[in-house]
């Protein structure tokens, strides 16, 4: 009998076992796949994530960048820097397992290659079946991403996915390159270039209305861009669970993190900061729960409502203006001298979206009056 089961060994699950380990409880996670794993995903990271923990991150850093490139169609490109530390580029399969393996040197343990086949609520414990046989929890943290079963098994309500497509190219990256935005190559969406050491990753999302099929012929335009051709790397699907009003992220004994959770940004897509964030608050309450305060799993739906969920409304309400007419709000708003000084913040947590939406969506309103 564990004192939890962590369902899912991405950042979120990670640093809830991280965590729960370094209070002293037994921990075990299950990752379905075998690690280390390709995940499809840009990886994007603030690195005020490293408040949350006692360990250095640079082992798992492919590399930082403060330079920051912005193209509308292709044209009128704006090249700007961050003022905030440089944001880290990651590749997931070595960012995950580097999250686990910091969690295992404090005594969790990892079963990966093994998935969960069903679980079951015992009253006072959990059940877990996986093929090798069933496992015991008095907790149980469901960390299986956008598309895993848990939430569902747990009885929560459904959310949307959307599936963002990420182009995977080997290629000479100079020491020169950006962190890449595209806005209006694609409707009621944008695309990126993330570089890394040895490649790019190239993504398009739509993130609002219906979505298309998929993004390749966007995907091949914008790469031809960077002078890489589409034919040398690798197109995935990303599943992307953004947020859509605040739900509770726990219910007997359990809880959800990250994706799980739908823990993403409706309008930047991102999920890894504030997903090992939900991560770090649900092993608080957790291990506030084994002590004995009832109200400890509830205390950690309200955590994460009162902090990260009240302010994304205001992101929401902004993509929903942005992403219908992003001409203009490329034009009044990402042109701004103050707008990556803006981004940087965000995702460092230092500004919220509550602080600057009025002044941007009275300036989107003007531009569409103007135009």
């Amino acid at each position: 009998m564990y004192d939890v089961i962590v369902v899912g060994a991405g950042p979120a699950g990670a640093s809830t076992a991280y965590h729960l380990a370094k209070q002293g409880h037994s921990v075990l996670m299950l990752e379905k796949a075998a690690l280390p794993r390709y995940k499809p995903c840009s990886g994007a990271v603030s690195p005020s994530v490293a408040e949350f923990f006692d360990f250095d991150f640079a082992p798992a850093i492919d590399r930082a960048m403060r330079q920051v490139r912005y193209t509308y169609k292709l044209g009128d490109p704006i090249e700007a820097e961050l003022t905030t530390d440089p944001i880290w580029m990651v590749r997931r399969e070595v960012f995950d397992h580097f999250l686990v393996q910091q969690a295992q040197k404090l005594g969790a343990q990892l079963k990966d290659g093994t998935a969960v086949t069903a679980i079951e609520n015992k009253g006072d414990y959990w059940q877990v079946s996986t093929a090798d046989g069933p496992l015991e929890a008095a907790y149980l943290v469901a960390a299986d991403g956008a598309q895993g079963p848990m939430a569902q098994w747990l009885g929560f309500p459904p959310h949307t996915v959307r599936l963002a497509n990420v182009l995977e190219v080997p290629a000479p990256v100079g020491d020169d390159c950006a962190i890449n935005f595209e806005f209006g190559l694609i409707k009621q969406g944008c695309m990126w270039n993330f570089p890394k050491r040895e490649g790019y990753s190239i993504g398009a999302a739509t993130f609002l209305g219906q979505a298309p099929a998929n993004h390749h012929k966007a995907l091949e335009k914008y790469s031809q861009s960077f002078g890489v051709s589409p034919a040398s790397g690798t197109v995935y699907s990303h599943p992307l669970k953004l947020w859509d009003g605040n739900y509770p992220l726990h219910t007997h004994r359990a809880v959800l993190v990250g994706e799980a959770a739908a823990i993403v940004d409706p309008l930047s897509a991102e999920g890894i900061r504030p997903g090992m964030i939900s991560g770090v608050r649900a092993a608080e309450a957790i291990h506030a729960a084994i002590a004995g305060d009832p109200e400890a799993l509830a205390q950690y739906t309200d955590t994460m409502h009162a902090t990260w969920g009240a302010d994304m409304p205001w992101a929401k309400r902004i993509a929903g203006l942005f992403f219908r007419v992003p001409g203009i709000g490329y034009r009044v708003g990402i042109k701004r001298p103050t707008a990556t000084q803006r981004l940087g913040q965000i995702l460092a947590g230092e500004v919220r979206y509550a602080d600057i939406a009025s002044r941007v969506m009275k300036r989107m309103s003007g531009g569409l009056l103007s135009g």
